[in-house]
């Protein structure tokens, strides 16, 4: 198992590309600090899929514990694998994986990008396949942390364009309505936005109804995919 991680990191460091590391510091959000290979996301997926053929005959445990390797190096790559390889295993998920992947968001996660990752497909499909733990996520939304708040909106998104949950996802966002951290506010607008394409009039009456009060970040996330006249009525000041 050690070999594999090994085989990894090497595939990593002959990937390096110097202008992305160069760049690499407009990806993060302020407040964050995410070493980083300089990788771009494009070869960290390839070398994902490549490697996870040399793991796939493992048990699940013991795939869940390389990513638990990959999660403690904090680098954004290795951190993107381990979601890369979890997502690989969705097929065989069962409900005690929650108490992994809460793990892995709550102690590990430290960005923007390793929480959409996690979030929009790892657990984004395990509350597809069991939804009775979208309370998991409504307590997320509670937390102190943004990323637990971020991850309890985001997880849903894919749900969201498949126009299911809807009501929970009022609920989240109507507990994440004023929160005053931006990556907070995208995460629930963004969810609303999905949730839009299935359930638009809804949408646009949740934001109308709110609007006087709920941050305009999260209100144009939210809108975006409405016409224009709808998104006029919508950003309308009172």
């Amino acid at each position: 198992m050690e070999t594999i991680i090994r085989q990894v990191r090497q595939c990593l460091q002959d990937s390096i590309d110097e202008k992305v590391l160069k760049t690499s510091g407009h990806f993060f959000k302020k407040g964050e600090s995410v070493p980083v290979y300089g990788v771009g996301m494009y070869h960290v997926g390839k070398i994902a899929k490549e490697s996870f053929k040399e793991i796939k005959e493992l048990p699940k445990a013991d795939v869940f514990a390389l990513c638990e390797e990959l999660w403690q190096s904090e680098y954004l790559e290795e951190n993107v694998i381990a979601c890369e390889w979890a997502y690989a295993l969705r097929k065989k998920y069962t409900p005690e994986d929650i108490h992994v992947f809460k793990h892995w968001l709550q102690d590990y996660v430290n960005n923007w990008g390793t929480c959409d990752t996690l979030c929009n497909h790892t657990i984004g499909t395990f509350v597809e396949m069991y939804p009775e733990f979208i309370s998991e996520l409504k307590e997320w939304a509670t937390s102190e942390s943004r990323w637990m708040k971020r991850g309890a909106a985001v997880s849903l998104i894919i749900p969201a364009r498949k126009g299911l949950f809807f009501d929970d996802i009022l609920q989240i966002a109507t507990t994440l309505l004023h929160d005053k951290d931006d990556l907070v506010q995208k995460g629930y607008g963004w969810m609303l936005k999905a949730a839009s394409e299935a359930y638009q009039k809804e949408v646009f009456d949740f934001v109308v109804s709110h609007k006087t009060t709920m941050p305009r970040t999260a209100l144009r996330y939210a809108i975006e995919k409405m016409s224009q006249e709808l998104r006029k009525e919508a950003m309308k000041k009172e």
